[in-house]
């Protein structure tokens, strides 16, 4: 029991102590109160994850509202200098907080995610690419909703997630309560739900999917202003991760209409961000007509540099867009890839005030800073890569000396196996090394353009060691892979050939695998494999399509195009392919059948003991055509 819930107990008990002193007499309905204000404290007493015992929740802890964009990058606002994008809402959610402005995430979208869920660098935790496997959050790892939801908060995550799609990766299966979002790392991707296009799309849910009406970022925002509603009673975690402003670049014409004919500006691109901007201050109404404003910790960033704000020749030199002076945009290694937006704002606590934080910081110190900051107990004891930020929040100039010379390492591997100084930034105070021998001095050159290692072999050193050093202790996961899981947690699975590894063309050429719908309507000829785990021995049902369920087409028919909606592009026709046999091998035991003539799908039942195993199928034709199965449907029937 914490120490406010102790103390109001005692409170109460001293009440009636005093009472009865005062009377003499015995008082019942002071006592009936007592005991009743000791029920409901104890009553939410809850379960943590895996049965663990959820930890009492003091009234005064903050609810804590976290937004995460995708592809905005630093420069892709008012606030921070661009002088064609209109973002009056987080303008002033900009004025209103503590801002960090020397904050920095991961280079893309999975890497950043897998990060900021766990406090650790996105290496450690399997996720160093946005497909082929290693974008699937390892299941050894505890998340900030695992944290929060054993620490009694109702935890509720609405919109892109990009740490799996196949459990036990979803974020139903990582400690959120509530979760509506779309598969992949955005619509149209392989595994979202089939011809998503932004506009009345249907979203996964715990418990299948459910279609809604509206736009994507308006969804998202809505959803998460109901669950607020309905848990605005008790604390709450509450995760709005927009896949906005990420392509394709579909949004309504009148978003697009202001930004139409200026120059260097990519007017869908911008119109995402000013409605996202708009929902902003919706939700910041909300919580204002909830009176729950001052005891919220509302956070605003983004996951990496901006996709679509800025251009750069092979100089360097900027040739259209903005990008607040810095090199380089999403995926790069340069500070515009990696250096984000971060605004926390708690007005109960006084942060609010339109503070600039320019301390070398990360997405990894977010969880351990709330955890701080919220009092939440941590039973695992996390190993976190990152640190908290309270004294920097609460003390920023007595604090100063200890966040010298720390050391932080980002990289953009995207690739099956990680690669030692691939695309890699190691950042101390004002210096960047760049892929081990480029050396950047940012207090005098913020546009990274002149080299300095020469002038500087000591600090090129020092960054070097730095660097190996922190190779050494993640390069033991690197050949770990993370698998889905079969058997008794979960009666049924789905595998997408986004996640394949190793994917290779018909001639074992090394290619990525299939990770968008066009992809599927293309009928590339590619092929890799899936890591599973059986977790309990029985016989299991495969169902191999070449479309998912929710399409019903015949393996080997074509479907019509799709014709394009607001803001964006028709997609082609998917083509007919002639295919006749289906396989599937699970390490040494390989099944084949035929296919009907106009069949979905194939089944395949399967005995299979517990344990980890390698899971590969193929569509065959007598012409020649030979491609991996797309979906996988995996039911345990016996």
């Amino acid at each position: 029991m914490n120490a406010s819930v102790i103390l109001l107990i005692l409170e109460s008990v001293m009440t009636i102590r005093d009472n009865q002193n005062q009377l003499k007499t015995f008082n019942a309905p002071l006592c009936i109160l007592f005991l009743v204000v000791f029920v409901v404290l104890m009553g939410s007493c809850g379960q943590g994850p895996e049965g663990e015992p959820a930890q009492e929740v003091s009234a005064f802890r903050p609810n804590v509202i976290l937004i995460i964009t995708d592809d905005q990058g630093y420069g892709d606002l008012a606030c921070h200098g661009n002088p064609h994008i209109q973002t009056p809402h987080l303008d002033q959610l900009h004025r209103e907080s503590m801002r960090f402005t020397n904050f920095h995430a991961g280079t893309t979208c999975s890497p950043t995610r897998a990060a900021l869920m766990t406090g650790k660098n996105c290496n450690r935790v399997g996720v160093w690419h946005t497909i082929g496997g290693r974008s699937q959050l390892s299941q050894r790892e505890k998340t900030m909703a695992d944290v929060f939801h054993y620490n009694g908060y109702r935890t509720g995550m609405f919109g892109k997630w990009h740490l799996g799609d196949s459990y036990p990766f979803r974020p139903h299966d990582r400690g959120f309560d509530e979760v509506l979002y779309h598969g992949g790392g955005g619509v149209w991707q392989m595994p979202d739900f089939w011809d998503n296009d932004y506009f009345g799309d249907t979203y996964f849910t715990s418990s299948g999917t459910q279609k809604h009406e509206g736009y994507c970022t308006d969804v998202w925002f809505q959803e998460a202003m109901e669950f607020i509603s309905e848990h605005r009673e008790s604390p709450f975690f509450t995760y709005i991760a927009t896949n906005a402003p990420h392509g394709p670049f579909h949004i309504d014409s009148s978003y697009i209409r202001p930004y139409l004919g200026l120059e260097g500006v990519h007017p869908n691109f911008n119109g995402m961000i000013t409605n996202l901007d708009e929902n902003v201050g919706k939700l910041r109404r909300h919580l204002d007509s909830l009176s729950l404003t001052d005891n919220t910790i509302l956070i605003f960033m983004t996951d990496n540099g901006t996709a679509r704000g800025a251009s750069f020749d092979k100089d360097g030199q900027l040739v259209r867009g903005y990008n607040a002076g810095m090199k380089g945009i999403k995926g790069s290694e340069y500070e515009g890839g990696h250096r984000v937006p971060c605004f926390l704002s708690w007005p109960a606590q006084a942060l609010s005030s339109g503070t600039d934080i320019t301390t070398l910081t990360a997405h990894i110190d977010l969880l351990p800073t709330l955890i701080e900051l919220c009092d939440l107990e941590d039973p695992w004891e996390l190993d976190f890569d990152g640190k908290s930020l309270r004294s920097l929040l609460f003390e920023p100039r007595q604090d100063k000396a200890s966040w010298e010379n720390r050391i932080l390492i980002t990289d953009t591997q995207r690739d099956e196996h990680p690669v030692k100084w691939k695309r890699s930034c190691v950042m101390m105070d004002q210096w960047r090394l760049i892929n081990k021998d480029q050396l950047y001095d940012l207090s005098n050159d913020p546009g990274q353009l002149v080299d300095v290692s020469k002038q500087y072999p000591e600090i090129v050193s020092s960054l070097q060691v730095a660097y190996e050093d922190w190779w050494t202790d993640i390069e033991p996961t690197f050949e770990t892979y993370t698998r889905a899981i079969l058997g008794s947690a979960n009666d049924s699975n789905t595998l997408y050939s986004h996640d394949w590894h190793e994917a290779h063309d018909a001639n074992g050429k090394k290619t990525n695998a299939p990770w968008n719908q066009t992809h599927i309507r293309n009928g590339i000829e590619v092929n890799g494999f899936w890591e599973i785990h059986v977790e309990e021995a029985g016989i299991y049902n495969f169902e191999l399509r070449r479309w998912p369920r929710e399409l019903d087409v015949g393996i080997a028919d074509g479907i019509p195009g799709k014709s394009a909606v607001d803001g964006g592009r028709a997609l082609p026709g998917g083509r007919k392919l002639p295919v006749e046999r289906a396989k599937i091998r699970i390490d040494d035991e390989e099944h084949m059948v035929n296919i009907p003539p106009g069949s979905n799908s194939v089944n395949i039942g399967i005995d299979l003991n517990e344990g980890d195993k390698r899971l590969q199928s193929w569509f065959e034709g007598s012409n020649g055509t030979d491609l991996g199965v797309y979906y996988v449907y995996i039911t345990k029937i016996e």
